[in-house]
């Protein structure tokens, strides 16, 4: 479990909070296997004995007083009693992990002992594939579940559905596969006439991998895209004259939840749909109208930024909080280069625990390297994550892919969690007296994170000794993770300044910008950014005294917007000009597209800071050979390639890994790099430790289409997009952010 704080000493009170400009918050990756500094948890037992504060029900922790027969909680003070059991396990502190460490990872009693237990852990997965699709859509997705079949871990549970007009079921427990197709009604507010359960018993449906795992090859070996015919014959049952698309998603989708969700807690404990869509949904319900996505808004004058973010009906929202009630997950996996209004499906897979997946083309996807990343990597489900602090402070906003409880405060429900996904909340005091000037306060956060895990019958075997008939199945593991931090308190604003984190700082930026830019529009989003830097600007200038005032008016020469007394600071400018021209925030007319800023929004909301930093300002770095780093970092401008001298070039942007070869570079450089040179381990390196496949481009400066790789040297764009301007980009918007800063000031 990983914490980052914005400032690792906290400001003292809201005084010192508001006069720095800083943002005040934490980022928290509940399930990653270590904390921010690599230690790894103390592993122990007995979550369930594990004290707790009658006052704040924070848990005991090492932070704690303890005496012979209380202890006094390290969030608000207050004194306990201990139990007899306790006394007893705390004289011999070397036996229990809460006593080892404040970071600890405990097993929780399973609530019975049966056979449906065993039964529960299977894991299940469902692809529903599009069929109103093209051959290469179908080519690709088979490529993807044949890898995610070789992920899957043994003992787990299969079942493959198709939709287009009609959704079909696979029985693939026989000799030779067979499908069932139920049509689907193409009215929007249609739903199916008949159970899925009728058409096939679920247990018919979902086929152990272990046994049919080439039967389900040889079915995926089987579909074919609905004909247009098939489509129009459907189409003409529905409205006469109209002639409708096929491809009946939303039904589809509500019928696999509701047919999974009536096992949910007998066959499973978690189901995973993966959806693979090559288009927007436009038949049944569900539907939706992609004309909004046209000319319209030029002739209505509408905001085409403000227009395309919001969802236009509230079915995959309200068809997300039945997948969570059916214990399902689902993944969205977009194939396509036509508008598809992710910004109106992204519910259903964010708000259900999954995850959502653009890809432009069926070309070079990296589908099926995702498909086997994420289901080769360990998950966390059934997650409550819920956050404590001392008493002076409480948290402010929530931000990330959860829902909060709807009865309790500053508790989250997370489905499905795996080790890369983070969590963020801002902080506010609890009245204006803040933390004392005395030692005595120390602001303490508790983060505790209750989830399941399915372990598989080897651990089972090996943890026991002794191997019963029980250890033949999956078996489902509760578990308790803490973890408490202590931070220090800012005696001034130049401690504060000096302790800032400025990675953790964006990842607050980004998700309340993501807000701005859905209720309000992109431009209001962009609005926020600057005007933070301004007023961040200003209390800096303020608290060094910068600023020279005669007669009333400010000396300019002396502001600075580079922050160069302060070097925790200094990244910030750059960080916040390159989120300005990050598809993230740049304009409509720029080309961006709405469904790739919805995919973006979601990404970014997702990643911990140091990946969302390389995300908005990517690491170019240089090679005098392949074998051979020159240096570490340039800044992304034309400039630094020039001045640098350096024949090889390599930028990470988290999502693209790109090798550039400059134009002058020696002819007999190998070309691309070989695999066994330095620059290939670093790549494969940052390849495996990534959430998603980057996609990797060679490029030869002179011979290929540099492009792609010039568009990442943004310091030389203007800020707004508008061209190459006159002056430099960078320089010319830290000119405008200092302007502002004077009219600010005065």
């Amino acid at each position: 479990m990983a914490v980052r704080a914005t400032v690792s000493r906290f400001p003292i009170d809201t005084d010192a909070r508001e006069g720095s400009g800083l943002l005040w918050g934490v980022t928290v990756t509940p399930f990653a296997a270590s904390d921010e500094n690599g230690q790894s948890p103390a592993y122990g037992s007995g979550g369930d004995l594990l004290p707790r504060c009658e006052n704040c029900w924070a848990y005991f922790n090492t932070y704690c007083e303890l005496e012979q027969w209380s202890w006094s909680c390290s969030l608000c003070g207050n004194l306990n009693g201990l139990s007899s059991d306790a006394i007893e396990r705390y004289s011999r502190p070397q036996s229990c992990a809460e006593m080892m460490s404040s970071f600890v990872d405990l097993e929780l009693p399973p609530q019975e002992e049966s056979d449906e237990a065993a039964l529960e852990a299977c894991p299940v997965y469902v692809a529903a594939i599009d069929l109103s699709s093209s051959e290469e859509f179908l080519e690709l997705t088979k490529s993807a579940l044949l890898a995610a079949l070789e992920a899957l871990a043994p003992g787990s549970l299969f079942g493959l559905a198709t939709f287009s007009h009609k959704l079909g079921l696979y029985d693939v427990q026989g000799p030779i596969p067979v499908v069932k197709n139920v049509f689907i009604p193409p009215e929007a507010e249609g739903t199916l006439t008949i159970e899925l359960e009728d058409v096939m018993p679920l247990l018919q449906f979902l086929a152990p991998v272990d046994t049919c795992k080439d039967r389900i090859a040889s079915a995926l070996e089987t579909l074919r895209p609905t004909t247009s015919w098939e489509r129009t014959t459907a189409a003409g049952q529905g409205l006469e004259g109209v002639l409708l698309g096929g491809r009946g998603f939303g039904v589809a989708m509500e019928a696999l939840c509701g047919y999974l969700g009536s096992e949910y807690g007998n066959t499973f404990a978690l189901a995973r749909i993966f959806a693979f869509l090559s288009g927007p949904p436009d038949y049944g319900a569900g539907q939706l109208d992609t004309r909004r996505y046209g000319e319209q808004y030029a002739s209505q004058r509408k905001d085409p930024d403000r227009a395309l973010l919001p969802e236009q009906t509230p079915f995959y929202k309200d068809l997300a909080a039945v997948a969570v009630q059916a214990g399902v997950c689902v993944d969205v996996f977009a194939v396509t280069n036509e508008y598809t209004d992710l910004a109106s499906l992204k519910f259903l897979s964010i708000e259900s625990g999954g995850s959502l997946f653009l890809y432009t083309s069926t070309e070079d996807s990296t589908l099926p390297q995702d498909m086997y990343r994420m289901l080769s990597r360990p998950y966390a489900f059934g997650c409550v994550l819920r956050l404590r602090t001392s008493t002076e402070f409480k948290p402010g906003n929530s931000y990330g892919h959860f829902f909060p409880d709807p009865q309790y405060e500053n508790v989250q429900h997370v489905i499905c969690c795996d080790s890369y996904a983070t969590y963020a909340y801002d902080f506010v005091f609890e009245n204006n007296i803040g933390f004392s000037r005395s030692k005595s306060d120390v602001p303490t956060l508790q983060i505790a994170f209750q989830y399941s895990v399915v372990v598989p019958p080897q651990e089972l075997s090996n943890s026991g000794g002794v191997s019963t008939s029980r250890t033949k199945h999956h078996s489902l593991q509760r578990r308790l993770r803490i973890r408490t931090v202590q931070f220090g308190v800012a005696q001034n604003i130049h401690e504060l300044y000096d302790s800032c984190d400025p990675e953790v700082v964006l990842s607050l930026l980004v998700h309340k910008v993501i807000l701005a830019s859905l209720e309000e529009g992109v431009r209001e989003g962009r609005l926020l950014l600057q005007e933070w830097l301004v007023i961040l600007a200003a209390q800096y200038n303020d608290a060094y005294k910068l600023v020279q005032y005669s007669n009333g008016n400010s000396i300019r020469s002396q502001l600075d917007v580079a922050f160069s007394q302060c070097p925790q600071l200094q990244s910030l400018p750059r960080l916040i000009f390159a989120l300005l021209r990050n598809p993230l925030l740049r304009f409509h007319e720029e080309g961006v597209h709405p469904d790739y800023r919805i995919y973006l929004q979601c990404l970014f909301s997702a990643l911990e800071p140091s990946s969302l930093h390389r995300a908005v300002y990517p690491v170019l770095t240089s090679y005098a050979t392949p074998d051979k780093q020159a240096y570490p970092r340039h800044s992304l401008s034309r400039a630094a390639l020039l001045t640098s001298g350096s024949p090889i070039f390599f930028l990470d942007a988290f999502t693209i890994l790109i090798v550039f070869y400059s134009s002058t570079a020696d002819q007999t450089l190998p070309f691309p790099p070989p695999h066994d040179c330095l620059l290939r381990t670093t790549i494969n390196k940052l390849k495996k430790e990534r959430c998603i496949t980057p996609k990797l481009i060679f490029i030869r400066g002179g011979q290929d289409d540099a492009s792609i790789f010039e568009n990442f040297l943004i310091e030389e764009q203007d800020v707004d997009g508008s061209g190459l301007t006159s002056v430099m980009g960078f320089v010319s918007f830290l000119e405008d952010i200092t302007q502002k800063v004077l009219e600010f000031m005065k």
